[in-house]
């Protein structure tokens, strides 16, 4: 479990649980190893342990609603982790967090929840209303705005029926198979802008896979980008400071 090196600094083992989708696990992997670097210069990198799932049996479950069947596999998925040296864990999507609770109970280390350091950033910027991209089911459903409002003071806005419609289908048909197609790019603007107009102050990029698509100039207000926070708020943790992610789930404990 963590290691600690000839200058005596300890550094944690990040667990990564991957694959949901593979395209967004890679700027993980590719982030908490930048962020290391960026800190302790030199040869360093981060020690990381991944698994990364199979997506299409993940995401029929999703389409199905057996949430339950999705958390079991999570949570076998976590103890895998864990019985590898992890330290702490991250699931490296946002949907997957409906199942948070489940999977943090299967094991005896931390899970960092993706939600924590994205609301941290935002309100450290001086931000309380925001707009959330996502899947439908996490702009839908209560377990990430939820826990953005009633854990972080959040307001949260979703778009319209056909927008979320519209920002669900680039996701699952486009970005998790690697496609980046400029009329999506632009769809997104259109409903950044709309946001926008209802009073959001930033838009929180609420699916791992949704940066591969929109960049900053894409927006008229701040984009949070739950990858990157998520990503670096493990690094945090993995050498010992204080991690955005204020109080992370423990032993399936919010």
């Amino acid at each position: 479990m963590g290691r600690t090196d000839d200058a005596g600094m300890e550094m944690k083992t990040i667990g990564l649980i991957g694959g949901m989708s593979w395209e967004s696990s890679a700027l993980y992997y590719r982030i908490v190893n930048e962020e290391v670097k960026r800190r302790l210069g030199g040869l360093h990198a981060a020690e990381v342990v991944l698994l990364s799932l199979d997506f299409a049996p993940i995401e029929r479950l999703q389409a199905e609603g057996r949430w339950d069947e999705a958390g079991a596999r999570l949570a076998e998925a976590a103890r895998r982790v864990e019985r590898a040296g992890a330290d702490l864990l991250l699931l490296c999507t946002n949907t997957m967090h409906r199942v948070a609770v489940a999977v943090a109970a299967a094991v005896g280390i931390p899970l960092l929840h993706i939600a924590d350091p994205t609301a941290v950033a935002i309100t450290a910027a001086g931000i309380s209303r925001v707009g959330l991209l996502g899947t439908r089911f996490t702009m839908e459903q209560d377990f990430y705005r939820g826990r953005l409002a009633d854990r972080h003071g959040l307001d949260v806005l979703v778009p319209g029926e056909h927008d979320r419609r519209l920002v669900h289908d680039v996701i699952y048909r486009e970005l998790v198979l690697g496609e980046v197609r400029e009329s999506s790019r632009d769809a997104y603007r259109a409903v950044m802008a709309r946001l926008v107009g209802r009073g959001a102050e930033a838009i929180i990029l609420g699916c791992t896979e949704i940066v591969l698509l929109v960049r900053p100039e894409d927006a008229t207000v701040p984009l949070f980008d739950t990858t990157r926070l998520h990503a670096e708020g493990a690094v945090a943790l993995a050498l010992g400071g204080v991690s955005a992610a204020s109080r992370p789930l423990v032993g399936g404990v919010p």
